[in-house]
């Protein structure tokens, strides 16, 4: 950056000597009639041209490369930070994230543009008023007095800049994150018919943004128009006092020249001054977004060193929101099912288990393998137990870098999880294919074949305790009962003895379990086999057997 803002600053300094130039080649070349003078003023003013062209072009090319970098730094932080796997404590949305992490990085690196571009107008407004002065100190007294009173009179605006860019930022953000909502929920959204009220919301929002957005651009017009019209004033009045100078025979031709032409030059620097307040509204109000992502807190404290030592999974009194006071054990080797009469029970359990949520925020208990979930280190909690929620995401990619999400997987183990997730016909179906290209949030698949792709996922981690959360919601009667027993006879044989539990009310998949408990009211109130409970419980019958 310091290398391009001298260059910058070279640029600024020749070009504020090509009038100088040209006014000495008047005085000194045309007005005397010498021909030698003449020659070696042209050779001067075209190695001037070269000097602040290449001087130019090196230094946008350094800026430009810092800027990228700048951009690409701060987003792979940003990034580094949602994805860190203690996670964040913020209340934006994914889709917020994600204008944080792309717009707002790269308006935040235009700081470095800023800073090299104001030393460069400095520069030249510097250099204008000591040529001014030296022909004549009244006009460079204008510029020397005139730029900070312009500067300190716009800094007055510069607040409610700021104010209106950090409305809009945020305003934008927020209708960036419902249209990703908007558009991966379209589906069930359509199926309960909710797509008119769900469009209203994001017309509204929209709405709210266009506003302001238009707010910011009507300021941002006022402040330029004000800028524009208070530096043309300063340089016609220095042009206009120039011409009763010579006028006057205070200064020369040549000298004329001269202050015409930095009169009209010096209009340029002294509007990218003024732009400052602008810009660093601007940047400002991205600055503050990325400090609420990047000073946020962590969800999980730093694990410890902890290694679970087996695959039993147990919850201890826990209260965390539905749940109050739900309690169980999970066997190593068991196949559980878990009905939960009210949804927002089986959604707070597959959280709580899923391991992103903060002790802080829960009572009771949760341990792996005999040791409280707190005091095992992260990396090894997820990879002993593996949660996969009920909705599930795939990503632009094909169906084999979706199941194997970047582990290397001969084409044998994958066809054993997709034979057991009933995937193989969504393979068979492609030409392709393993290598069939899948779309952004798999929306090149049916409901069905997302969830089964992303079973097939799950299974091919092979965790010791694997949570499902309705899995076949979105399957047939008969492609279910072929997953139930898949996954039985992949995770529960005598050779593979993992623990399952099945967050579910599917018959097709309590049916191959060993023990089911009920939750209702957030605990357990009844447990025994599907058979038992389908034959003696009502409401178990009436909720599975549906």
């Amino acid at each position: 950056m310091i290398v391009s803002s001298l260059l910058f600053g070279v640029h600024q300094l020749c070009e504020t000597m090509v009038p100088v130039a040209i006014g000495l080649i008047v005085s000194r070349a045309i007005d005397t009639g010498d021909v030698t003078a003449m020659v070696v003023s042209l050779v001067g003013l075209a190695a001037l041209f070269v000097t602040l062209s290449y001087a130019w072009r090196i230094g946008a090319r350094i800026i430009v490369v810092a800027i990228e970098r700048e951009a690409h730094l701060v987003r792979v932080e940003v990034a580094g930070r949602v994805l860190d796997p203690r996670g964040v404590r913020t209340e934006l949305s994914a889709g917020e994230l994600l204008t944080v992490s792309t717009s707002d990085a790269e308006k935040e690196s235009w700081i470095l543009d800023l800073i090299a571009r104001v030393f460069a107008s400095a520069v030249a407004v510097v250099a204008s008023a000591v040529a001014l002065i030296v022909i004549d100190v009244p006009l460079g007294l204008a510029v020397v007095i005139g730029t900070p009173v312009i500067l300190i009179a716009l800094q007055r605006l510069a607040p409610l800049l700021t104010r209106a860019a950090t409305a809009q930022q945020a305003e934008v953000a927020t209708v960036s994150g419902m249209a990703t909502d908007l558009v991966s929920g379209v589906r069930p959204l359509r199926g309960i018919g909710a797509e008119n009220a769900a469009t209203q919301r994001f017309v509204t929002s929209s709405r709210t943004a266009l506003a302001a957005t238009l707010k910011l651009a009507r300021a941002n017009n006022v402040y330029q128009g004000l800028s524009a019209t208070v530096n043309a004033l300063l340089a016609v009045g220095i042009a206009g006092t120039a011409g009763w100078f010579a006028l006057q025979g205070r200064i020369s031709v040549g000298e004329l020249i001269t202050v015409i032409g930095l009169a009209q030059f010096v209009i340029e620097p002294l509007t990218g001054l003024a732009r400052i307040p602008g810009v660093v509204a601007m940047v400002r109000g991205s600055a503050d977004r990325l400090a609420l992502v990047l000073g946020a807190d962590h969800v999980l404290p730093q694990s410890e060193s902890a290694v679970p030592a087996g695959s039993d999974l147990g919850v201890d009194d826990i209260r965390f929101r539905s749940l109050d006071g739900l309690t169980f054990r999970a066997e190593p080797g068991e196949m559980l099912g878990v009905v939960a009469y009210r949804p927002q029970d089986g959604e707070a359990l597959a959280a709580l288990l899923s391991g992103q949520i903060s002790d802080a925020d829960y009572t009771g208990s949760v341990r792996i393998g005999g040791i409280p979930a707190g005091e095992i280190d992260l990396r090894r909690a997820r990879e002993t137990v593996l949660v996969e929620p009920h909705i599930t995401d795939l990503f632009a990619g094909t169906v084999r870098s979706n199941v194997t999400a970047g582990r290397e997987r001969p084409d044998a183990e994958l066809d054993v999880v997709l034979q057991a997730s009933a995937a193989t016909d969504v393979v068979e179906l492609h030409a392709a294919g393993l290598d069939h290209a899948v779309t952004d949030r798999g929306a090149s698949l049916s409901g069905g074949q997302r969830q089964r792709v992303a079973l097939a996922r799950a299974l091919s981690v092979d965790a010791p305790v694997l949570v499902l959360h309705d899995p076949t919601t979105a399957v047939d009667a008969v492609t279910e009962h072929a997953i139930a027993r898949g996954i039985a006879e992949l995770r529960h044989t005598e050779r593979a003895s993992q623990t399952t539990i099945l967050i579910t009310t599917s018959p097709a998949l309590l049916s191959v379990t060993h023990r089911v408990l009920v939750v209702d009211d957030g605990r357990v109130v009844a447990e025994g086999t599907h058979h038992d409970l389908a034959s003696s419980d009502a409401q178990y019958k009436e909720t599975v057997l549906r």
